[in-house]
Formats: C-alpha cells, structure tokens, sequence
C-alpha cells in the first residue's frame, strides 16, 4: 500500500473558484467532472461519519501496482470498499480492485459504487 496522501477540500465550490472552473457546464462536463464528484463525495462521507456515535476512519487505496480503490471505510474492524464514478451506470468492473483488500487481514464487508443512477443498479446479498 502506498502511503501517498490525497488532499480534499471540505468545499468544492471554493475547490472549483480556485481551480478557475466557475461555470456549471465546466464542472458537469469538464476533464476534472469525475475529481470534483470523489471530493464532493468523500467531503460528505467524512462529514456525516463525523456525526455518528462509531469511529470511521476514511482512506484510499493504492498500491504499487497503481489498483486504486477510491474510499474505504473502516469501522469495527471491517473494511467497505467504494468506488466513485461519474456514470450513471458504471461498468462491473469497477470494483475488480475491492479482492486486494483481503491482504490486509480484516474483515472486508459490504462496498459498492457510488455514481450517478437515479436508482439502486444491483444489490449484493451475502
């Protein structure tokens, strides 16, 4: 696992302003759409994890390889893989790099994309 930190911004509107991406077309449809919708997501994940009565920690993963998983939440000694995609229905195999998790020795439970679907794509039942 590479330790690298990532950097988010708790606002993506001064994310956007700074970053001289001020029009909604530019950040609906622009290179960076996707880096935008990862912080607006992580943002939001840590803010309501905050709120909570479980300690959640929030990573990322990367190895030296360069599989990346966008966010893991860790809580309770278990890991939940999250991958965080534009599309409104992203590809399956989007999550092929969640198995890599296992290395770790804990437990790996419940993940999934998030994206932008109106509605629940699938559903894993264990």
């Amino acid at each position: 696992m590479i330790k690298t930190p990532k950097l988010y911004f708790c606002d993506t509107g001064l994310c956007a302003y700074l970053s001289s991406w001020t029009s909604r077309d530019t950040l609906i449809n622009g290179a960076a759409s996707g880096h935008y919708l990862e912080n607006y997501v992580v943002a939001e994940m840590l803010r309501n994890s905050s709120y909570g009565e479980k300690k959640v920690n929030l990573n990322f993963y990367r190895d030296t390889n360069q599989k990346e998983i966008d966010l893991v939440l860790e809580t309770d000694g278990q890991l939940h893989p999250f991958e965080i995609k534009r599309a409104a229905s992203p590809e399956r195999k989007a999550i092929r790099a969640f198995p890599l998790l296992e290395k770790s020795g804990k437990e790996i439970g419940a993940g999934g994309i998030i994206c932008l679907s109106r509605s629940r794509l699938m559903q894993r039942t264990t």
